[in-house]
Protein backbone atom coordinates (compact mmCIF):
# COMPACT_ATOMS: atom_id res chain seq x y z
CA UNK A 1 0.00 0.00 0.00
CA UNK A 2 1.80 3.58 -0.97
CA UNK A 3 0.86 6.81 0.30
CA UNK A 4 -1.50 7.47 -3.03
CA UNK A 5 -3.07 4.80 -2.98
CA UNK A 6 -7.02 5.56 -2.35
CA UNK A 7 -7.81 2.46 0.12
CA UNK A 8 -4.76 3.46 2.29
CA UNK A 9 -6.30 4.21 5.96
CA UNK A 10 -4.53 7.49 5.31
CA UNK A 11 -7.34 8.32 2.89
CA UNK A 12 -10.49 8.02 5.08
CA UNK A 13 -11.50 11.26 4.27
CA UNK A 14 -12.72 9.63 0.67
CA UNK A 15 -15.64 7.49 2.38
CA UNK A 16 -17.88 10.60 1.26
CA UNK A 17 -16.73 10.50 -2.13
CA UNK A 18 -19.49 10.08 -5.17
CA UNK A 19 -19.22 6.83 -6.81
CA UNK A 20 -20.91 8.49 -9.70
CA UNK A 21 -20.42 12.21 -11.24
CA UNK A 22 -23.18 13.16 -13.78
CA UNK A 23 -20.82 15.51 -15.73
CA UNK A 24 -21.01 18.27 -18.58
CA UNK A 25 -18.46 18.23 -20.86
CA UNK A 26 -18.06 21.39 -22.68
CA UNK A 27 -15.66 21.75 -25.62
CA UNK A 28 -14.10 25.00 -26.91
CA UNK A 29 -13.48 25.10 -30.21
CA UNK A 30 -14.46 27.37 -33.50
CA UNK A 31 -13.36 24.49 -35.79
CA UNK A 32 -14.77 20.95 -34.14
CA UNK A 33 -18.59 19.49 -34.17
CA UNK A 34 -19.76 16.27 -32.46
CA UNK A 35 -18.00 14.48 -35.55
CA UNK A 36 -14.47 16.01 -34.83
CA UNK A 37 -14.62 16.69 -31.66
CA UNK A 38 -12.08 14.02 -30.01
CA UNK A 39 -11.04 16.06 -26.60
CA UNK A 40 -14.50 15.99 -25.61
CA UNK A 41 -15.51 12.05 -26.91
CA UNK A 42 -12.28 11.40 -25.15
CA UNK A 43 -13.59 13.09 -22.04
CA UNK A 44 -17.09 11.49 -21.73
CA UNK A 45 -15.20 7.47 -22.97
CA UNK A 46 -13.06 7.85 -19.97
CA UNK A 47 -15.95 9.36 -17.59
CA UNK A 48 -18.19 6.90 -18.50
CA UNK A 49 -15.58 4.34 -18.53
CA UNK A 50 -14.89 4.92 -14.61
CA UNK A 51 -19.00 5.08 -14.17
CA UNK A 52 -19.69 8.33 -14.36
CA UNK A 53 -22.29 9.86 -16.71
CA UNK A 54 -22.27 12.21 -19.42
CA UNK A 55 -25.17 14.62 -18.49
CA UNK A 56 -25.01 17.05 -21.48
CA UNK A 57 -22.12 17.19 -24.37
CA UNK A 58 -22.10 20.85 -26.18
CA UNK A 59 -19.63 22.85 -28.36
CA UNK A 60 -19.17 26.41 -28.64
CA UNK A 61 -16.80 28.93 -30.06
CA UNK A 62 -13.53 30.61 -28.67
CA UNK A 63 -16.10 33.49 -27.47
CA UNK A 64 -16.12 34.62 -23.59
CA UNK A 65 -20.13 35.08 -23.39
CA UNK A 66 -19.96 31.62 -25.48
CA UNK A 67 -18.21 29.74 -22.82
CA UNK A 68 -19.67 31.46 -19.67
CA UNK A 69 -23.20 30.83 -21.54
CA UNK A 70 -22.79 26.97 -21.94
CA UNK A 71 -21.17 26.70 -18.29
CA UNK A 72 -24.25 28.65 -16.77
CA UNK A 73 -26.65 26.21 -18.53
CA UNK A 74 -24.70 23.69 -16.85
CA UNK A 75 -24.55 24.54 -13.57
CA UNK A 76 -28.34 25.37 -14.01
CA UNK A 77 -28.78 22.07 -14.58
CA UNK A 78 -29.67 20.65 -11.08
CA UNK A 79 -28.70 17.28 -12.19
CA UNK A 80 -25.04 18.26 -12.79
CA UNK A 81 -21.97 17.82 -10.11
CA UNK A 82 -19.12 18.79 -12.55
CA UNK A 83 -18.40 20.36 -15.26
CA UNK A 84 -15.08 19.25 -17.77
CA UNK A 85 -14.24 21.87 -21.01
CA UNK A 86 -12.10 21.30 -23.59
CA UNK A 87 -9.83 23.72 -25.43
CA UNK A 88 -9.08 27.25 -25.52
CA UNK A 89 -6.44 27.23 -21.91
CA UNK A 90 -3.13 27.94 -24.44
CA UNK A 91 -1.64 31.74 -24.85
CA UNK A 92 -2.93 32.41 -27.75
CA UNK A 93 -5.31 35.41 -28.39
CA UNK A 94 -8.37 33.27 -28.80
CA UNK A 95 -7.46 30.96 -26.11
CA UNK A 96 -10.51 32.53 -23.80
CA UNK A 97 -11.20 30.03 -21.82
CA UNK A 98 -10.04 30.16 -18.67
CA UNK A 99 -10.60 34.06 -18.72
CA UNK A 100 -14.02 33.35 -19.21
CA UNK A 101 -14.67 30.76 -16.21
CA UNK A 102 -12.44 32.71 -13.66
CA UNK A 103 -15.19 34.74 -12.64
CA UNK A 104 -17.36 32.75 -12.37
CA UNK A 105 -15.49 30.74 -9.24
CA UNK A 106 -15.90 31.02 -5.77
CA UNK A 107 -12.91 28.97 -4.84
CA UNK A 108 -9.94 27.75 -7.69
CA UNK A 109 -8.22 24.40 -6.95
CA UNK A 110 -4.38 25.72 -7.74
CA UNK A 111 -2.90 22.29 -7.21
CA UNK A 112 -4.75 21.00 -10.50
CA UNK A 113 -3.00 23.31 -12.79
CA UNK A 114 0.26 22.81 -10.91
CA UNK A 115 -0.08 19.04 -11.01
CA UNK A 116 -1.40 19.45 -14.62
CA UNK A 117 1.64 21.27 -15.53
CA UNK A 118 4.21 18.79 -13.99
CA UNK A 119 3.01 15.59 -15.64
CA UNK A 120 2.57 17.69 -18.75
CA UNK A 121 6.22 18.19 -17.98
CA UNK A 122 7.33 15.05 -17.77
CA UNK A 123 5.35 14.39 -21.32
CA UNK A 124 6.45 17.35 -23.48
CA UNK A 125 8.83 18.92 -21.50
CA UNK A 126 9.05 22.91 -21.34
CA UNK A 127 5.92 23.27 -23.81
CA UNK A 128 4.04 22.60 -20.32
CA UNK A 129 4.54 25.97 -19.70
CA UNK A 130 1.99 27.22 -22.34
CA UNK A 131 -1.18 25.54 -20.60
CA UNK A 132 -3.62 27.36 -18.64
CA UNK A 133 -5.46 24.31 -17.48
CA UNK A 134 -7.51 25.08 -14.30
CA UNK A 135 -10.05 24.05 -11.73
CA UNK A 136 -11.72 25.50 -9.14
CA UNK A 137 -15.40 25.46 -7.94
CA UNK A 138 -18.94 27.42 -8.96
CA UNK A 139 -22.36 26.74 -7.50
CA UNK A 140 -21.46 23.22 -5.66
CA UNK A 141 -20.00 22.30 -8.47
CA UNK A 142 -16.18 21.16 -10.00
CA UNK A 143 -15.06 22.83 -12.88
CA UNK A 144 -12.18 21.56 -14.94
CA UNK A 145 -10.51 23.25 -17.86
CA UNK A 146 -8.49 21.46 -20.04
CA UNK A 147 -6.21 21.39 -23.54
CA UNK A 148 -8.23 20.34 -26.54
CA UNK A 149 -5.15 18.24 -27.60
CA UNK A 150 -6.42 14.06 -26.91
CA UNK A 151 -3.26 14.14 -24.60
CA UNK A 152 -3.48 16.62 -22.54
CA UNK A 153 -7.26 15.42 -21.97
CA UNK A 154 -5.82 11.49 -21.27
CA UNK A 155 -3.04 13.24 -19.04
CA UNK A 156 -5.86 15.04 -16.74
CA UNK A 157 -8.47 12.83 -16.73
CA UNK A 158 -6.46 9.72 -16.12
CA UNK A 159 -3.98 11.01 -13.75
CA UNK A 160 -6.03 13.82 -11.59
CA UNK A 161 -9.87 14.11 -12.29
CA UNK A 162 -11.00 10.13 -12.41
CA UNK A 163 -8.67 9.48 -9.35
CA UNK A 164 -10.80 12.60 -7.47
CA UNK A 165 -13.72 13.36 -9.04
CA UNK A 166 -16.01 11.70 -6.50
CA UNK A 167 -14.30 13.39 -3.86
CA UNK A 168 -14.03 16.86 -4.90
CA UNK A 169 -18.02 16.48 -5.66
CA UNK A 170 -18.72 15.40 -2.51
CA UNK A 171 -16.52 18.12 -0.79
CA UNK A 172 -17.86 20.68 -3.18
CA UNK A 173 -21.18 20.93 -1.60
CA UNK A 174 -20.26 19.69 2.26
CA UNK A 175 -21.65 21.99 5.26
CA UNK A 176 -23.46 23.80 1.97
Amino acid sequence: MTAHDPSSPRHHHRRAALESVPTAVITVSDTRDLATDKGGALVAELLEGAGHRVSRREIVADDPEAIEAAVSRALADADTRAVVLTGGTGVAPRDVTPDSIEPLLEREIPGFGELFRMLSYEEIGSAALLSRALAGVAEGRVLFALPGSAGGVRLAMEKLILPELGHLAAEAVKDR
